[in-house]
């Protein structure tokens, strides 16, 4: 069985929390539901992602920029919202997390071999396979 710590939600928040200052979240009047216009696009959407795949317009784009321009942008916008990103997203993130941690803690592991032994690998295989069906939604 897999050691997973119960804590990892709370020890996630209070960690990353004194990074900044709380973020404020929300949108406080939109004119339209961003749920519904959202699923409403999906169409528009895959034939925009099929169309920038075919014109090659992620490498272009990056291609624009710079480390400096993004490390500029990140650290301006970006360090003052993380922390309280963070705590809001705590639950959030147990939720998210708690079917790979419940995956992990049923996981039968194969016997462990002596350092570089091989089947040591099967052990690295089973945690994938449990990880991966959690993923795809057959765990």
């Amino acid at each position: 069985m897999a050691n997973v710590r119960g804590n990892a939600a709370a020890k996630w928040s209070r960690r990353t929390a004194s990074a900044t200052q709380e973020f404020v979240e929300g949108v406080q009047t939109p004119r339209q539901s961003w749920q519904k216009s959202t699923l409403a696009a999906e169409q528009n959407h895959t034939l925009g992602v099929q169309q920038a795949i075919a014109n090659k317009s992620f490498a272009k784009g990056v291609s624009k920029s710079s480390d400096a321009a993004w490390s500029g942008a990140t650290l301006g916008k970006g360090a003052e919202r993380f922390a309280g990103g963070v705590q809001a997203a705590e639950g959030d993130y147990a939720k998210g997390v708690a079917p790979y941690t419940q995956a992990l803690q049923a996981l039968q592991m194969p016997a462990r071999g002596p350092k570089g032994d091989p089947k040591n690998l099967e052990r690295v295989r089973a945690v994938m396979t449990a990880l991966r069906a959690v993923k795809m939604g057959k765990l």
